[in-house]
């Protein structure tokens, strides 16, 4: 009955362990599975507004239940869109508009006129509420205008941009081809409240017919497109345009919009072409405008393109069709039939949650649905070439200073990160707990023995967090000041090692032999001792000898390497501490393991010791001293506490050991405590996590079958 028992909780435990396991990985899957959804775009309702002939702008308040529509004869009209019904409408504004668009990162219609202004009309929406009915008040603030040609002559392409304050920029093609800007400041008294208005124009020449303009949200930039396929940069100081920069798009450019930011350009072009373009410095100085993410094109011209104000997706809309795409990850999310036939005016909604285009007096409402549009295969594994970057590149930076920053979640420097740290732990764990095993198990007088072996495993029971806080508070400043000394320990400490044995050697046999076999290492002991003691003695000269008495500066000018305070070399000592035990504490088992007959009958055979050990004990005990360096990499790569507190937690591409990284567990642990429940980042990380048991599982997996076929091997010893 107790063995039937035993067997039936021992069963029952191994079933809860699978058990366990698979649940964890099908929550992790759980999280991960919405990056691979792809965005979902619906029409929704169309609402005709009651007296417009044609609507010229649209736009929209944050929970999407008004819409305001700017017709042909410059009146605002606020609809319900719940029933259709017009809850506010405004006296004209103008005698007649030539055409109206809404400013990136704005809440405002801007428009030009037939008689050479522009206006600019803020639309916010007040929210109040009645009992538990939200009121929606729409804003009536006075349009502001700006006069563009003295001669009142109708405008060509223009753009307009207005900030908080009041402060108006504006700027249009002229009948006579010529380009006016017109830019109104505002400043304020802050002791006597007086405000001050001042008024600016300046005209110049255009290198093109221009067909396109657009002014970001600082009213420091003005960008054109020309009928020839110029894209047109100036730079604005106080409205008065500076240098031009120029690139060539090739066809012509029919609509141009800024991305969140106000860096990024997208322009849609006649023949369809679908682009974006954002400042690239060169060398020195330079700066152009550089084509960076391209798209799939429409069957014809793109005539508007209306930017997220959340991220870098963005609408573009042709002749009956319509797509979504994401500019950073070149990510074509949705594209189908547009809700309108003709899109006159296109919106994209404040919370990314939908848009409303518009055609005739008629407004169609689209519901999207886009949580992750950033990630791609591509952008987690591949270059991105984010804005204010010269090429293409793997970054990993999740957060910024402001609102409009957009997030790098390349998990590549991660990746590599958690093998550098892997690959410098184990560079220092697997000789020392390999060579220390086959020591103590083969050479070492087995008085010793008993000793030394539970005192290395008790290495075991170190917390890491004790192991990492010692590493980068105390270890860390003083590698530092000692890599010289390291360096020549390198190539000193094996010298003084191979002489204390060759010395050895040489003593008188009798003299040996008073000291029982396996004893002599406490010899080395002082040796390696008295070897570290006298490289670090001679640290100072042979920094000065070899590194022209600065070695962190010889190492910058001649290999352009950095050097970081907590840097691999600290992990990989700290770290190969804490996986040491692991190797050896497996590996000895293996070696004392091998059957003590091998050992006699290779020595009755003439063998001496060492060859002994190297060709037949070594080979025997190769299947565990194998699984036993796999567990120990996975000890390294799923580390945390110390590569957390060791390391700068910096995700640098590259192997430098003397710089810092960061590793797959080590970001989770330092970023899901910020991390929005369900946001992109909070899905990333648990795929990190999918990463380090997918990595975990294959590694063993491979270990085991290469521990059978070497068991199966050499079982015929």
């Amino acid at each position: 009955m107790a063995d039937h028992a035993a067997r039936w909780v021992v069963s029952a435990g191994g079933i809860g362990v699978i058990a366990s396991i698979l649940g964890i990985l099908i929550f992790i899957l759980a999280e991960v599975a919405p990056l691979l959804f792809s965005a979902r775009v619906e029409a929704g309702r169309k609402v005709a507004v009651p007296g417009v002939g044609k609507i010229e702008a649209v736009l929209s308040d944050d929970y999407r239940s008004h819409v305001a529509t700017l017709d042909e004869r410059g009146v605002v009209r606020v609809v319900r869109m719940q029933d259709g019904k017009v809850v506010y409408t405004s006296e004209a504004m103008a005698p007649a508009l030539l055409a109206a668009t809404v400013p990136p990162q704005t809440h405002a219609f801007a428009a030009s006129t037939s008689d050479g202004r522009v206006l600019l009309k803020s639309m916010g929406f007040g929210i109040s509420f009645n009992g538990q009915d939200r009121v929606v008040t729409p804003d009536e603030t006075p349009p502001v205008f700006l006069d563009l040609d003295p001669q009142k002559r109708p405008l060509g392409a223009f753009a307009a941009q207005l900030d908080a304050d009041g402060n108006a920029l504006a700027a249009a093609a002229l009948a006579d081809g010529r380009l006016a800007v017109a830019r109104r400041s505002i400043e304020k008294n802050e002791i006597t409240d007086k405000v001050t208005e001042a008024l600016g124009r300046a005209e110049l020449d255009a290198p093109g017919r221009i067909t396109a303009l657009v002014i970001d949200p600082a009213q420091k930039n003005l960008y054109a497109g020309t009928a020839g396929g110029d894209l047109l940069w100036w730079t604005l100081q106080d409205g008065q345009p500076g240098d031009l920069h120029s690139a060539n798009a090739g066809a012509p450019i029919t609509a141009l919009n800024l991305l969140l930011g106000g860096r990024s350009l997208a322009v849609g072009q006649e023949n369809g072409a679908l682009s974006v373009w954002f400042p690239v410095n060169e060398t020195g100085d330079t700066v152009r405008l550089a084509r960076t993410h391209e798209f799939p094109r429409h069957p014809g011209a793109i005539r508007r393109i209306a930017p997220s104000q959340r991220d870098r997706s963005f609408l573009a809309a042709s002749a009956g069709k319509l797509g979504l795409y994401f500019s950073t990850a070149d990510r074509t999310l949705w594209t189908g039939a547009a809700p309108v036939r003709d899109v006159a005016a296109l919106f994209y909604t404040p919370k990314a949650d939908g848009a409303y285009a518009a055609s005739g007096g008629e407004v169609a409402e689209i519901d999207i649905h886009n949580p992750h549009p950033e990630i791609t295969a591509r952008s987690l594994f591949g270059k991105i070439w984010y804005e204010g970057y010269a090429r293409p590149a793997w970054v990993w930076q999740s957060s910024g200073g402001s609102d409009d920053f957009e997030p790098k979640l390349s998990l590549t420097p991660l990746l590599v990160g958690t093998l550098k740290g892997t690959f410098y732990s184990l560079l220092l764990a697997i000789p020392l707990g390999v060579f220390g095993a086959m020591y103590i198990s083969q050479f070492m007088h087995p008085a010793y023995k008993r000793y030394v072996k539970p005192m290395v495993e008790i290495m075991a029971s170190l917390p890491s967090v004790v192991l990492g806080f010692l590493a980068g508070l105390w270890l860390a400043p003083r590698i530092e000041r000692v890599v010289p000394a390291l360096v020549l320990m390198a190539i000193g400490l094996p010298l003084c090692i191979l002489l204390a044995g060759f010395l050895w050697s040489r003593l008188p046999r009798g003299f040996r032999g008073r000291f029982p076999a396996g004893t002599e290492a406490l010899l080395f002991v002082f040796v390696l001792a008295a070897g570290a003691a006298l490289c670090l003695r001679l640290s100072a000269g042979f920094e000065r000898f070899a590194f022209a008495g600065d070695f962190k500066t010889w190492l910058f000018q001649v290999t352009g390497l950095g050097f970081d305070q907590r840097n691999a070399v600290v992990v990989g000592l700290a770290m190969g501490f804490a996986v040491i035990p692991i190797i050896f504490s497996i590996a000895e088992d293996a070696f004392s393991n091998v059957p003590p007959n091998l050992v006699a009958g290779s020595l009755a055979l003439g063998a001496d010791r060492w060859q002994t050990v190297t060709r037949v004990v070594l080979p025997s005990a190769s299947p565990g001293i194998f699984s036993g360096v796999m567990i120990g990499f996975g000890r390294a790569v799923g580390e945390t506490m110390i590569v957390l507190m060791a390391t700068g937690n910096t995700p640098i591409m590259d192997w430098n050991p003397f710089n810092g990284f960061r590793t797959l567990s080590a970001n989770i642990a330092v970023e899901i405590p910020e991390a929005p429940h369900g946001g992109t980042l909070y899905r990333i990380l648990f795929l990190a996590g999918l990463l380090l048991f997918v990595m975990t599982f294959l590694v063993n997996t491979v270990a085991e079958i290469v521990r059978q076929r070497l068991r199966e091997r050499y079982t015929q010893l």
